[in-house]
């Protein structure tokens, strides 16, 4: 691990995405309102386990700091299909706390187990579900600032 014993606390706070592509099966199923499978909800376990995923960071990569979250959030954003039937899932979220570290990770890390997550709930119906990216959306509160509140995916 990095020493930061010697870095100031500061707030900081981090926004990542990750982009899910489902395919048009997958896409009706929701878009008939159906938003569950027989495993339950999906959008809304999507949801709790990215938060879960992001509070569990420390312990799913090595070398991370264990950080207090003083807050996270994550959102799914379904867009209108596209020509061929697939919806783009577009998935956010977003960590903070204040701390001598950055929550980069745990964001990162919530987009990604929320993308992991909607693909399980969603595979009875496809395993065409593709994830497409996760990435980092905006850093503040450290010495490297990286995006802007008007960055969006």
């Amino acid at each position: 691990m990095v020493n930061v014993g010697a870095k100031p606390e500061t707030a900081r706070l981090a926004r990542a995405a990750a982009r899910v592509r489902l395919p048009a099966t997958v896409a009706a199923h929701l878009r008939d309102g159906d938003l569950s499978t027989r495993k339950g909800s999906v959008l809304q376990t999507a949801i709790l386990a990215g938060i879960t995923g992001a509070k569990q960071t420390s312990a799913l990569i090595p070398l991370c700091h264990p950080l207090p979250l003083t807050d996270c959030a994550v959102t799914i954003e379904l867009h209108p299909p596209a020509a061929d039937g697939s919806v783009i899932a577009a998935i956010e979220c977003r960590a903070e706390t204040v701390g001598r570290t950055g929550v980069e990770m745990e964001a990162m890390t919530g987009a990604s187990i929320a993308a992991l997550t909607l693909y399980d709930m969603a595979k009875g119906l496809s395993h065409e579900i593709v994830i497409e990216s996760v990435r980092l959306l905006e850093k503040t509160g450290g010495k490297h600032v990286f995006g802007s509140a008007e960055a969006r995916p």
